[in-house]
């Protein structure tokens, strides 16, 4: 296959109301970037009315790409799937409520260009502009100090949704990413680092959505997840780096 330009991927999983305003802002921003473009629907089994939305939207714009799995994938499984058919040469993901200031995608792709292997929008720099609760901040901040002491990573902000990839490093690095939903961002940060990629962090304008909450079996996740991932690296030994 020959790979040009860029392939955007946003997961979803019942977001049929996200979807309405995310599709055709999406179109409108990479269309100003003025590089050919696709845009991914990594539809995770959704049951209201997503799949059928994002495939009469595609109709209109063969630019979209409906990617539609009939069962539960996870939401790194997901994302795993529509960067391995992807035909960018940069590939790139940002959550479907759009949280994450779209102004910022041109950076994003930039970083990119610029010779980053990774790149990420970060809440949690000083420069940061972040809007959101006191429990979820305090969760945040506590979720990625531990990452950054158990594994080793510099990074600000591990998962934040707003991330970019040379897609031919990445898939160098995914056959060791071993998480199917959530934790997949830090996975992917974490052992990018380890390989010695370049991984570039900026800051972004950001906002929380409707109905997230930081419940107490989230935190108990997020503490065995970054154990499960520092045993793998410390004690097994069965986090393979990949070479060149």
């Amino acid at each position: 296959m020959n790979r040009t330009g860029i392939s955007a991927v946003i997961p979803v999983y019942n977001d049929r109301a996200s979807l309405e305003r995310a599709l055709p802002e999406s179109i409108r921003v990479f269309s100003e970037l003025g590089s050919p473009f696709e845009l991914i629907i990594a539809e995770d089994g959704s049951t209201d009315g997503s799949t059928e939305f994002v495939r009469s939207f595609s109709e209109m714009d063969q630019r979209v790409r409906l990617l539609h799995s009939d069962e539960r994938l996870g939401r790194g499984r997901a994302l795993t799937r529509a960067f391995s058919e992807a035909s960018g040469v940069i590939v790139l993901y940002y959550d479907v409520d759009l949280a994450t200031g779209m102004e910022h995608i041109g950076e994003l792709v930039d970083e990119i260009r610029r010779g980053c292997d990774c790149a990420t929008g970060s809440r949690l720099m000083p420069s940061s502009n972040t809007t959101r609760s006191s429990g979820r901040e305090f969760a945040s901040r506590g979720y990625n100090f531990l990452v950054r002491l158990f594994l080793s990573s510099r990074i600000y902000d591990h998962q934040c949704g707003f991330k970019a990839f040379n897609r031919e490093r990445l898939m160098s690095l995914l056959p060791s990413v071993r998480d199917t939903h959530w934790f997949w961002d830090t996975e992917v940060l974490v052992l990018a680092q380890r390989a010695g990629y370049q991984v570039c962090e900026f800051p972004v304008k950001w906002r929380e959505g409707r109905g997230t909450t930081v419940r107490r079996n989230d935190v108990w996740e997020m503490g065995s997840a970054i154990l499960s991932l520092w045993w793998r690296i410390h004690v097994k030994g069965d986090c393979p780096l990949p070479t060149g």
